[in-house]
């Protein structure tokens, strides 16, 4: 019977198995999204309600199970173009981007939702009568599933890498602009101590100037020796971005006191630790790279009118919610001398020092930039505030996303709702 139909009957009949599988999908898709979040929040270590972070993205992600539906059952349509389909999918590479997800998991991200796509469609088809339609018909409607979902992956892909290509051209630039500073600052330095130890063989040197001339040639060795200090720490931190060495925050904190200890002990500085700092896992190199910049400006400019100077080093995990990302906050708070209100809004450009003209302090003008630019490149923040009762507090963050993070800092994870009950039907 089924070799006897008419030859227009055979060509519908991949349309109607298309047809009556894309209506199965639509109304699945809800469950079909809510498995794929599940899928995936087994494999990363983000919090579930960031995987999708806002209502709004999570309720059209069955814009891309539609999607596919009207792809499969409507021959000769194009999903390169759907404007919809094609924007949603690039937020979702732009979204996983900014999570730090790679390449990989992305791929596996689409490799997941084309899985359960293909359970649901064989599950469906399985209802229906399959003898109704050849062996062509369900090969049709797989192909054009396959394509699909090939679409909507490309889609994503290629704006995950567009940002991610975006993001090493600003690594790079910042590169080339560290060099040029670090050049400079070098180039300057030993200038200084040429020029200063040539003239100290001349016989006519009185003892004042020839002492002039020593301090000169001591000051300048060691600005130099603190910028390959810096050079040293970068060059370990970007050595260790693929064998990256934890250690806990409280034991980074106190290797950095431990480092300045002289420096704190010659200028009067009380330097601690607060009790509460949270126990988390932390990117040595970077942290404390971070914080010796910090605690060495807080020693630095500590008020001498002031009796008791103090630096205190605290920490804060803010753990992921719906309405926010998870980080690691670290603070450096002291009562030095503060930062003139009309230097502030410049304390991290390169080579700037908010105190030249008013105290006399050895520097470069490089740390807080580099603090700058080495959080930034781990995807955090760094700030200044300046309470009204004097002093600073200098902070950086850096994300956190891992579940360990919240159980080792004693913090509880707030609850979530499954994910489907945060589905749109």
């Amino acid at each position: 019977m089924h070799a006897s139909r008419p030859t227009t009957t055979m060509r519908e009949a991949p349309s109607r198995l298309a047809t009556l599988l894309a209506s199965e999908l639509r109304a699945a898709r809800t469950d079909v999204v809510s498995r794929w979040l599940d899928r995936i929040v087994a494999r990363v270590t983000i919090d579930q309600n960031h995987v999708f972070p806002t209502d709004e993205l999570l309720n059209h992600v069955p814009l891309l199970v539609d999607g596919i539906a009207h792809y499969v059952e409507a021959d000769g349509l194009d999903l390169e173009g759907h404007g919809p389909v094609e924007a949603k999918a690039m937020e979702l590479g732009a979204l996983r981007h900014a999570q730090g997800f790679d390449a990989y998991q992305i791929l596996k991200e689409h490799e997941i939702l084309s899985g359960i796509l293909f359970t649901y469609l064989g599950d469906a088809l399985a209802r229906v009568n399959p003898t109704e339609y050849s062996s062509a018909d369900v090969a049709h409607v797989w192909r054009r599933v396959a394509e699909a979902t090939d679409e909507i992956r490309q889609a994503t892909m290629t704006h995950f890498l567009r940002m991610s290509a975006e993001q090493v051209r600003q690594r790079e630039e910042r590169l080339r602009r560290f060099n040029r500073m670090v050049s400079h600052e070098l180039k300057n330095r030993v200038g200084a101590i040429r020029g200063a130890s040539t003239l100290l063989a001349e016989p006519w040197l009185e003892p004042d100037q020839r002492e002039r001339f020593l301090r000169i040639i001591a000051q300048n060795g060691e600005g130099l020796q603190r910028v390959l200090e810096n050079l040293t720490a970068l060059s370990r931190l970007e050595g260790e971005a693929r064998r990256q060495r934890n250690v806990l925050l409280p034991q980074a904190a106190a290797e950095v006191v431990r480092q300045l200890r002289d420096a704190a002990k010659l200028a009067r500085v009380e330097v601690t630790i607060d009790d509460e700092i949270p126990a988390v896992e932390v990117d040595a190199a970077a942290v404390e790279l971070c914080l010796a910049n910090y605690v060495s400006n807080a020693i630095k400019y500590a008020d001498p009118k002031k009796p008791t100077r103090t630096v205190v080093v605290s920490g804060e995990l803010i753990v992921p919610t719906a309405a926010r990302e998870g980080e690691l906050i670290v603070r450096v708070r002291d009562n030095g001398l503060g930062v003139p209100v009309e230097a502030r809004e410049h304390l991290f450009e390169q080579f700037f020092r908010a105190h030249d003209a008013t105290v006399t302090a050895e520097g470069t003008g490089l740390g807080l930039n580099i603090v700058l630019e080495t959080v930034a490149s781990l995807g955090g923040r760094s700030w200044a505030e300046f309470p009204e009762e004097g002093g600073s507090m200098f902070a950086f963050s850096l994300p956190s996303r891992r579940e360990e993070d919240a159980a080792a800092a004693g913090v509880r994870r707030p609850e979530v709702k499954p994910a489907s009950a945060s589905v749109a039907e």
